[in-house]
């Protein structure tokens, strides 16, 4: 399970994913569009202006990050979705939309919150729900041109959080694709490998499975692993360390992120014992997954559990330094968040990471990161929980 192989037999073995998940399809997007209008409308707004990234890709299928060039969809309720686009980049967007739209659009030399404004004009809305993630330039242009703001936060939350059962499929995909690829990884380890080779063979491994490669990769050995994030540096692999290994992909768009830390090697009886709290904290986050529940009392379960240990309390180390978990889908963080202070109630559907890392300062870290959804009856998991300390499944 742990060493033994090389990266270019393990890259031999691995084939294009057989089991794909279904695109989104166009009725489930304007399903989601009706839904963002009536929410715009509970709101007290007019419309919704939403903002190129996850939640443009959200409502629209297309797959654009922000730049500094305004793209950003337009809800109004009772009326066909309108883009506002650079005029040149009309071809593009509309070969990578799925839904039909009524594009607006404003040349190089043209400011595009000034269209903005004039579209809304032409609709009669006078007070807009604004995107939490449009940039503040363009906001506030908006607003000195005479629109009301309101934040948009509450009504893009209420439409990602919840997934379908087409954005479980994806995600379930991606999670998958990821988790093989984290055994694959474990099998090539070998002293003297460097952190950036097994980064490099996870990209490469990720690729052949079908995805565009890691979407993010952290690769730690030994006393770098107490660092959440990790340290800088390339350090190579030595008998009795701790591997810790943060990885992830997208699936059109659906995230998985998945950590798995095992030893190389005889670790220390600490480390083992840290190990099993950990494990058992993760267990107990994903039991206290009721429907109804706040988020926070996810947290609370396996804080207690840490407590209970003599790790902590709070963020005291040694002990878990952040959230229990996070909300995932086409953002890799985001809401709602297993957090003390987010009492958002859980609801089937929802999706979580489940990482109540214990950290022992400037000696090593246990991270063990799978991802849950809410059933009607308390959550399933996406993955498998690694199996132990010495074997990542059973």
């Amino acid at each position: 399970m742990i060493g033994g192989s090389t990266a270019q037999i393990e890259l031999d073995r691995l084939q294009p994913w057989a089991k794909r998940a279904p695109a989104i399809t166009v009725a489930e997007r304007k399903a989601r569009i009706a839904r963002a209008q009536e929410l715009t409308d509970a709101l007290g707004a007019d419309a919704l202006l939403v903002n190129a990234g996850a939640s443009l890709r959200y409502f629209s299928g297309l797959p654009w990050g922000q730049s500094e060039r305004l793209v950003a969809m337009l809800l109004v309720p009772g009326r066909e979705p309108i883009m506002i686009c650079p005029h040149f980049e009309i071809g593009t967007l509309e070969a990578d939309l799925a839904i039909p739209v009524d594009i607006r659009s404003w040349q190089e030399d043209e400011d595009p919150a000034a269209l903005v404004i004039d579209v809304l004009a032409q609709v009669g809305a006078k007070t807009l729900a604004i995107d939490p993630e449009l940039p503040f330039h363009f906001a506030e242009r908006i607003r000195q041109g005479g629109a009301a703001l309101v934040d948009a936060m509450p009504v893009v939350k209420q439409c990602r959080m919840v997934k379908s059962a087409a954005e479980l499929a994806l995600m379930q995909q991606a999670k998958d694709m990821t988790l093989s690829i984290h055994h694959a990884a474990a099998r090539i380890l070998a002293p003297g490998i460097r952190q950036s080779e097994v980064v490099h063979f996870i990209d490469a491994a990720h690729r052949k499975l079908g995805a565009s490669g890691s979407s993010f990769c952290i690769v730690q050995f030994g006393e770098a692993t107490a660092y959440p994030h990790g340290l800088p540096g390339d350090r190579a692999l030595e008998e009795g360390q701790l591997v810790l290994i943060d990885t992830g992909c997208t699936i059109q768009g659906y995230h998985s992120d998945i950590t798995r830390t095992y030893g190389f090697g005889e670790v220390s009886q600490d480390i083992r014992d840290i190990w099993d709290i950990e494990k058992e904290a993760q267990q107990a986050a994903f039991d206290a997954v009721r429907p109804g529940e706040t988020c926070e009392s996810v947290d609370a379960a396996a804080r207690a559990v840490l407590v209970k240990a003599g790790l902590g309390p709070d963020y005291a180390l040694p002990g878990l330094p952040h959230r229990t978990g996070h909300g995932i889908g086409l953002s890799i963080h985001e809401p709602a968040y297993l957090v003390r202070g987010d009492r958002t109630l859980l609801e089937p559907g929802m999706c979580f990471s489940n990482e109540p890392m214990i950290v022992v300062p400037q000696r090593f870290g246990v991270r063990l990161e799978d991802h849950m959804f809410v059933t009607p009856t308390g959550a399933q998991w996406f993955t498998q929980p690694q199996a132990s300390i010495d074997r990542l499944a059973d």
